[in-house]
């Protein structure tokens, strides 16, 4: 396939697969959702840069001595439908980058990146792109078999908490922390997350 270099040399209303993404080399950071490119934001604010920096420190600190592993965007995570079993490139059609992701299966990792779904996705929102996070996103990780995924409200300072339902397929809110509430996982009920910390500017 050609290098593309250009955003304007794609078809914003066309479908792409896994192994066109991989061609492209433009200043623009895109998402892959079910073949259609999303444009994501422009560079994220000092408030949401803070936080994803203070929330991943404190999970690379818990998963340290443990199986599981945390990244942080810019990482590409290639999902889709759990039923479904799709193993080469041309197949995959949504391609994220979550804000943080812990994975806890190595072999979901590759050079590219994570293969399949994390099993905990965290998602702080900016005020450009909350509908997509919220909406999207939501049924896309919930689709993709994302065990549990957190978002996160800056201004707001609150955290939704959401829980796969394995019956239903459909995220449960769990819990909605804020205020000085000490956030905790489903999957890693040990770890405690300080909100008032968490929050807390300079």
């Amino acid at each position: 396939m050609p290098i593309i270099t250009n955003l304007s040399q794609l078809d914003l209303n066309g479908s792409y697969s896994y192994a066109d993404y991989l061609t492209w080399q433009f200043d623009e950071t895109v998402e892959l959702i079910k073949g259609k490119i999303s444009l994501m934001c422009p560079g994220p604010n000092v408030k949401h840069q803070r936080l994803s920096m203070q929330m991943s420190g404190r999970l690379f600190n818990y998963f340290q001595q443990k199986p599981c592993q945390v990244f942080a965007a810019p990482f590409d995570v290639r999902l889709y439908d759990r039923k479904k079993s799709l193993f080469v490139n041309e197949d995959v059609t949504t391609v994220v980058q979550p804000d943080i992701c812990v994975i806890c299966d190595p072999n979901k990792l590759d050079e590219q990146g994570c293969n399949g779904a994390p099993d905990w996705i965290i998602e702080i929102l900016s005020k450009g792109n909350s509908k997509k996070e919220v909406k999207t996103k939501h049924a896309l990780y919930a689709e993709s078999g994302v065990l549990e995924y957190w978002l996160v409200f800056p201004y707001e300072e609150v955290i939704s908490q959401f829980v796969l339902d394995d019956e239903t397929g459909q995220y449960q809110l769990a819990n909605s922390y804020a205020g000085d509430d000490v956030a905790a996982p489903y999957l890693f009920p040990d770890l405690a997350i300080d909100l008032a910390e968490l929050f807390k500017e300079g």
